[in-house]
């Protein structure tokens, strides 16, 4: 899965031929989704045997991940299913230390004879890169929880939801989408259930249940005389929620500019559909941007992205050690700039945070996959650089002997090491409104929604484009733009950021398609904020050529 699929997961109709293994698993009937996993005894007896064989060949710790995923997806077409795909994964995997150096093995044969095998050659794995190793494997102390358990907080398990009432759910939107105006229109509902059990030499038996939804569509409308076309998508975003996200609630919208619905803690897709429908005909005969130095009104929806790779991924501590250089680059973020104290990451107003405890986000469970209590913590603090990311193996580099409870395999057939948290930008303190920022921007522009972006190696270059843009002059929205992306540097950019709304305002986006490390694995993400001001930023247009 390439980070180019954060922005767009193509092919909805074909979309279950197109989907990592980790999201397949093997067909099972819809009925099958509801059968119950293996008893919480039985994992643990599982578990201990994994942990008693690694102890008994000489590993020095050891760590084992019964994983059993249960996925469901809908896919639609105008006024015809195009799919319905249900899969489960199951299987375990072992992770020890021996002579200071990790091993890992994986098997779908849960049983003690199997587990003992893949134990046995995760340690002989260990026993085998020992010879190379040069520094031996330091791990930062963990809490010993004994037996616990978290759940994700949901009202309603999509699995308990009849595919007929999913299926009516897109059709409806697709036939809103085209009573509005649109051509074609494709729509998805993709639902997770992850049941993952972790045990541990240090002492913790961890059980969760992790449930993760998201609804997507596009809308394409076309001029035909022209031979042009323009499309739009949802607004929604992918939520670590149950299927009452889905519910709508009045409550949980909010009125955006020029006809925009917010959505938070709740969504109506058929409604979204609607107004989609009408701004993909309007964006058909929307004038072209000027190219030019604009302040800039982003909306939540569109800024996760733009936080995602210029805070997310330049600090993860393994990026900035170059460990990730040979997939995905390095990072400008260098450990110089940290243990300086004063490293100006962006202006007063910009407060970072990485948190996996954000009830409703993607990233948030009650453990990591290192059996590490999850928290919040600072990455950036009025304006000044102020932590990384890191995991148990890798605190003591930046002087650190508590884990950040960041550590995430895509699966139990994977090995788990550094991930992305949720990582946002806090709201402004101070009451303060969308539209009244707009009525204090003479010349800007408000970007809604994700787009097609570009950023260098190093997290620092960038250029971010969105879904829907709409001029600012003198304090009023006066008409949609097209063809518009900004440019700049992650430093300059954020230290341009002058103004953000209250909390009122605060709405998460999230993917759960973060791709990283070799062999790749996709993690899910959120990223919250409140809508931001920037002012003075590059903005060009991706429509005229020189």
């Amino acid at each position: 899965m390439k980070r180019r699929d954060f922005v767009q997961y193509a092919g909805l109709g074909a979309g279950a031929l197109m989907m990592p293994s980790l999201l397949l698993g093997n067909d099972i009937p819809t009925e099958a989704l509801l059968e119950p996993g293996m008893d919480a005894l039985v994992k643990k007896r599982m578990a201990d045997v994994a942990l008693n064989t690694a102890k008994s060949l000489g590993a020095t710790y050891a760590d084992a991940r019964i994983g059993r995923y249960l996925n469901q997806y809908v896919f639609t077409r105008e006024d015809k299913v195009q799919n319905v795909v249900n899969t489960e994964s199951f299987g375990i995997g072992i992770r020890v230390i021996a002579n200071g150096t990790w091993g890992f093995s994986s098997t779908n044969s849960v049983t003690e004879d199997g587990i003992k095998k893949a134990t046995e050659q995760a340690v002989a794995i260990a026993k085998a890169n020992s010879k190379i190793q040069t520094d031996p494997v330091k791990l930062a102390p963990v809490n010993a929880y004994g037996e616990v358990s978290w759940k994700t907080p949901i009202t309603k398990d999509f699995k308990e939801v009849p595919v007929s009432e999913k299926v009516d759910l897109l059709l409806t939107a697709n036939a809103a989408a085209l009573d509005n105006g649109a051509d074609y229109v494709n729509s998805a509902l993709f639902m997770v259930n992850e049941q993952k059990y972790f045990a541990s030499t240090d002492g913790s038996y961890i059980d969760q249940d992790i449930h993760r939804l998201w609804p997507t569509f596009r809308v394409t409308a076309i001029d035909k005389a022209k031979g042009n076309f323009k499309t739009r998508e949802n607004m929604s975003a992918p939520v670590g929620m149950g299927y009452e996200y889905l519910d709508g609630l009045e409550s949980e919208k909010l009125e955006g500019p020029a006809g925009l619905r917010l959505y938070r803690n709740s969504y109506d897709m058929v409604e979204d559909a609607t107004i989609a429908a009408k701004q993909a005909k309007e964006k058909l005969t929307a004038k072209s941007v000027d190219a030019g130095k604009y302040d800039l009104v982003l909306e939540p929806n569109h800024l996760g992205l733009t936080i995602h790779e210029s805070v997310g991924h330049p600090l993860e501590l393994d990026r900035v050690l170059g460990y990730e250089a040979n997939y995905a680059g390095t990072s400008f973020a260098t450990l110089d700039k940290l243990k300086s104290g004063n490293f100006k990451y962006g202006s007063d107003v910009v407060n970072l945070v990485a948190d996996k405890t954000q009830v409703g986000s993607l990233g948030a469970v009650g453990y990591d996959d290192e059996g590490v209590k999850t928290k919040k913590w600072d990455l950036v603090r009025n304006g000044i650089l102020t932590n990384f990311q890191a995991i148990r193996d890798q605190v003591h580099m930046i002087d650190q002997n508590e884990s950040h409870g960041c550590c995430y395999a895509q699966s139990w057939e994977d090995v788990q090491f550094q991930r992305m948290p949720n990582v946002s930008l806090e709201p402004g303190k101070d009451k303060y409104s969308i539209s009244e920022m707009i009525k204090d921007v003479e010349k800007g522009i408000y970007i809604a929604g994700r787009g097609s972006y570009s950023i260098d190696q190093q997290r620092y270059n960038f250029q971010f484009g969105g879904t829907v843009f709409y001029e600012i002059k003198n304090g009023e929205i006066v008409g949609m733009l097209e063809d518009v992306a900004y440019q700049s540097n992650t430093q300059e950019f954020w230290n341009s950021c002058v103004k953000i709304c209250d909390e009122d305002d605060y709405r998460v986006f999230g993917t759960f398609f973060d791709g990283k490390g070799q062999p790749s694995q996709a993690s899910a993400v959120s990223h919250g904020s409140s809508t931001a001001r920037f002012n003075d930023v590059n903005v060009i247009n991706t429509g005229r050529t020189i």
